[in-house]
């Protein structure tokens, strides 16, 4: 089974679950970070690859009908290792010359934007959770807040890292 690896990297996080098509987009845009992608045809390519995993009952797909809101959750079957594994083998590993700092610094950056996605969807559902169940407010709200500073230190991370490729590009 052939699947991106983007999207593999997006899926296997443990606190991604329960998510639409267009949250693994905008994580994927986010990841590989190319603005020219087209947003339409990138959603669909990504609702095949997720309907891959459907048929392997490694994900639920809960239909809505309100057009995007289409849910999928992973299953007891999912396999983080066995996915992650499988798409290892498919990734076209490119030679490259010269210094391995540039590559080094872009997984690096990719890393830490996917850390930064979950991070986000994280404080997300602690808003969720709040608004359904405001009576959680003192459990909510320290986990909340370690979410968050977590958020500032990876994109401060993510600044870092994309000052270094800018300024090694103008060397």
């Amino acid at each position: 089974m052939k699947i991106d690896v983007l999207v593999v990297q997006i899926i296997v996080a443990p606190n991604f679950d329960n998510f639409t098509t267009s949250e693994v987009r905008s994580s994927y845009i986010t990841l590989k970070n190319d603005d020219s992608l087209d947003p339409v045809k990138l959603r669909k390519k990504l609702y095949a690859e997720l309907l891959k995993l459907v048929k392997k009952s490694w994900l639920n797909k809960k239909s809505s009908n309100i057009k995007g809101l289409t849910r999928f959750s992973k299953t007891a079957l999912f396999d983080a290792n066995e996915l992650t594994k499988n798409t290892k083998t498919e990734v076209e590993v490119k030679p490259f010359s010269g210094s391995t700092k540039p590559h080094t610094l872009a997984t690096k950056l990719n890393h830490y934007k996917a850390e930064l996605l979950l991070n986000i969807g994280e404080t997300e559902a602690y808003k969720e959770i709040y608004t359904e169940f405001p009576e959680l407010v003192n459990e909510i709200q320290s986990q909340y807040n370690v979410a968050r500073d977590n958020n500032t230190k990876i994109l401060g991370k993510i600044r870092a890292i994309e000052g270094l490729m800018k300024h090694d590009e103008c060397a």
